[in-house]
């Protein structure tokens, strides 16, 4: 599997994330970013999955998703789809 992302850190101070992805470090306003985390309890933002391919970050707690590549400024298509592209071959 493709992995566009390596999540290394995520952490909580106050209202801001910070994420540590593909060895930079950023910060976010969660009212920028997460109503929902921006209510929860620590324990509800500290429980959180990556997904496998390093798009995705989720917390089981609070049913949220963020896009890693929307955090970032970032879009990835799945190898698949460049290949597809670069050989001009339409998907559909």
């Amino acid at each position: 599997m493709h992995k566009a992302h390596d999540v290394q850190a995520l952490s909580f101070e106050n209202d801001r994330m910070h994420l540590r992805v593909d060895g930079r470090e950023y910060a976010f306003d969660l009212a920028d970013i997460s109503p929902s985390l921006l209510r929860a309890s620590a324990e509800e933002r500290m429980k959180y999955e990556v997904s496998p391919s390093g798009y995705g970050i989720h917390w089981p707690l609070l049913d949220e998703d963020l896009s890693v590549d929307a955090r970032l400024g970032v879009e990835h298509r799945p190898p698949e789809s460049r290949v597809r592209s670069e050989r001009g071959v339409s998907g559909g």
